[in-house]
């Protein structure tokens, strides 16, 4: 890894921390009293340095994929139509984004590519959220790219995403889910 990626990683790390940070703050009340008393500084900065998952989370319906200092903001799909429609249609999938896709039991994953206009790789991902295999998949293919060990998560994002991170198979992931939707 280059300096100038560990800066990148470093700086969007920090950019994160602080932007849940304010966000614990806005949340438990910025319009309050200025006049704050010893108690409430002392409660933000106990706020500040706890860990990043024990601080506010992802929206509803997204989930943060962690890899070290790599984190995918992830669409989740938990339900049959969900996983089904994945993808499709999409023009792009920026970089840090994809889509999380929950499966109710663990077992060997078939994905296939079709209305998918992005070049993708899936991660699929065991009930640890361990890696047990990574597949480049091509736009508009409608063969099945199926796991090689069970899996009860596949993780899409755009294709080189895993590669360009260093991220292989065995990688173990940390997910922090957002709030479910109802």
């Amino acid at each position: 890894m280059h300096a100038r990626e560990d800066f990148h990683k470093a700086g969007r790390t920090v950019i994160l921390r602080l932007f849940y940070v304010l966000s614990a703050v806005l949340v438990t009340g910025a319009c309050g009293p200025t006049d704050e008393g010893p108690d409430a500084r002392e409660g933000r900065a106990l706020l500040a340095e706890q860990p990043v998952s024990a601080q506010p989370g992802p929206p509803a319906g997204y989930a943060w994929v962690i890899f070290g200092a790599d984190t995918v903001v992830a669409e989740v799909a938990a339900t049959a139509e969900e996983r089904s429609e994945g993808l499709m249609y999409r023009d792009e999938v920026p970089d840090g984004t994809g889509m999380l896709f929950v499966f109710p039991d663990n077992r060997v994953r078939s994905f296939w590519m079709a209305n998918t206009y992005v070049a993708l790789d899936i991660g699929y991902m065991d009930p640890s959220f361990r890696v047990v295999d990574i597949i480049a998949m091509e736009p508009l293919v409608t063969e099945s790219y199926v796991s090689r060990a069970p899996a009860m998560y596949g993780l899409e994002v755009r294709q080189g995403w895993f590669a360009d991170q260093g991220i292989e198979v065995g990688a173990q992931a940390e997910v922090v889910f957002g709030v479910q939707r109802r």
